[in-house]
């Protein structure tokens, strides 16, 4: 691991492979070990940079509060401390707020923008579906492990937890060993809540590809829907029936078109 500083901050990352530079931005208390087979799939074609936001991995986790912007900020220190100055952002979720965040204030770092798994945020979105307010709800009063097997369950979706019994224990391995403490899990999501780019992402000038699973109970699927009617000229792809963690889920199919994007 290396680290880029962004003022007192250090923020940890990875690099794999050659090619184009592709830099990795995950989600909700999630590290640079939480896409599961994804970078393998993708590692012969890019230079794949993969972050740690602030608060989990590698990375310092300072006090919060967090924001969006801030961690956009600790993206483009990643990009100078790694010597790129353009390349193509995938962001997941929370990481798609980042990703959002980068296109718009620092349109000349980015070539490609794909937003997975997630919302323009703020008041005009499609609310977060009940179930996944339910989870956050018991979330914090349940002990560790219940609780994240509770988060895991929900955002690899109803089919995945019916058919994939050996996805679902395998992610929550992945949890149980890498998440965060309380606070800087709460930071990122606090800085989550405050998110609304709604009116300015008609400014993304960089082509988009909005893609989500349609049977996403985190972050309702009409929001990809609203990320490509707003950005000019961008692409939606919706994979039927696949949860929150479609990356997971479907690596070879979003490895695919990613590629092909």
């Amino acid at each position: 691991m290396r680290h880029a500083p962004n003022g007192d901050v250090r923020i940890a990352y990875e690099e794999r492979g050659d090619g184009p530079p592709l830099l990795l931005v995950h989600g909700l208390g999630y590290d640079h070990h939480g896409w599961g087979p994804l970078p393998a799939l993708l590692v012969p074609d890019f230079r794949l940079v993969l972050v740690d936001n602030r608060g989990v991995g590698e990375s310092d986790a300072p006090e919060g509060p967090y924001t969006i912007a801030g961690l956009a900020a600790d993206a483009v220190a990643v990009l100078d401390a790694a010597g790129i100055d353009r390349a193509h952002v995938v962001g997941v979720s929370l990481g798609g707020f980042v990703a959002q965040e980068l296109a718009i204030a620092h349109p000349e770092r980015v070539d490609r923008l794909v937003l997975l798994s997630t919302s323009p945020g703020g008041p005009n979105q499609y609310p977060m579906p009940a179930e996944t307010v339910e989870m956050f709800s018991a979330y914090q009063r349940m002990e560790r492990e219940a609780a994240l097997r509770l988060a895991v369950k929900n955002s690899c979706g109803d089919r995945a937890v019916r058919e994939r019994p050996d996805l679902v224990d395998e992610v929550y391995a992945y949890r149980l060993e890498r998440a965060p403490p309380i606070e800087p899990w709460r930071a990122q999501l606090l800085a989550g809540t405050g998110f609304d780019a709604f009116e300015r992402i008609p400014a993304i000038a960089a082509p988009t590809l909005a893609l989500t699973g349609g049977g996403d109970v985190v972050i309702d699927p009409r929001n990809s829907e609203l990320l490509a009617e707003r950005i000019p000229g961008a692409r939606l792809e919706v994979v039927p029936d696949r949860g929150h963690l479609l990356y997971w889920e479907e690596p070879e199919i979003v490895a695919s078109m990613i590629r092909e994007f």
